[in-house]
């Protein structure tokens, strides 16, 4: 079992193309690469935190999580309406995480911190929301699609283990 992080999916949402600029000719043309690319690195038995942002309408929550490979759990980000937290398909939910992966302290949200539960103590902040646009802070990660090749991706691509 791998484990994955991802954000700022944006699922059907026609002004992610525009205002972030993807290069996508529509939003179908984006959910099919997005959920593509996810379940090829995405096993079935895998999990996946979602920092955020998921979809643009949250009726369309449980199809596409259904669709998606792993275990996923939500982490809330500005565009998630209560609908989308309880939507079939989430193993948790929450605006805010801590946990332990691969032997390093996690502190996840949808928002970068200036500072963070044990940022001076090696913890680590993945988050997304900005869309790769921050200047980098030490052991703080945009865990994004536009960042990531609209894919998931694992702990150790991240720090370079």
């Amino acid at each position: 079992m791998a484990i994955f992080f991802t954000a700022d999916t944006h699922f059907g949402d026609h002004r992610t193309i525009n205002i972030w600029k993807r290069a996508f000719a529509n939003t179908a043309e984006m959910d099919a690469l997005m959920i593509a690319r996810w379940n090829a690195v995405v096993a079935p038995e895998d999990v996946v935190w979602h920092l955020g942002d998921v979809a643009r309408k949250a009726a369309d929550v449980p199809g596409l999580l259904a669709r998606l490979h792993g275990a996923k759990h939500l982490i809330r980000g500005n565009n998630d309406p209560d609908a989308v937290m309880a939507a079939e398909g989430w193993g948790s939910v929450g605006d805010y995480r801590e946990l332990e992966v691969e032997g390093r302290r996690l502190v996840l949200c949808h928002y970068p911190f200036r500072s963070w539960n044990g940022q001076h103590k090696g913890a680590i902040n993945l988050h997304g929301h900005s869309h790769g646009r921050l200047k980098p802070m030490a052991r703080q990660y945009d865990v994004g699609v536009d960042v990531h090749g609209f894919a998931p991706v694992r702990l150790e691509a991240l720090i370079g283990g």
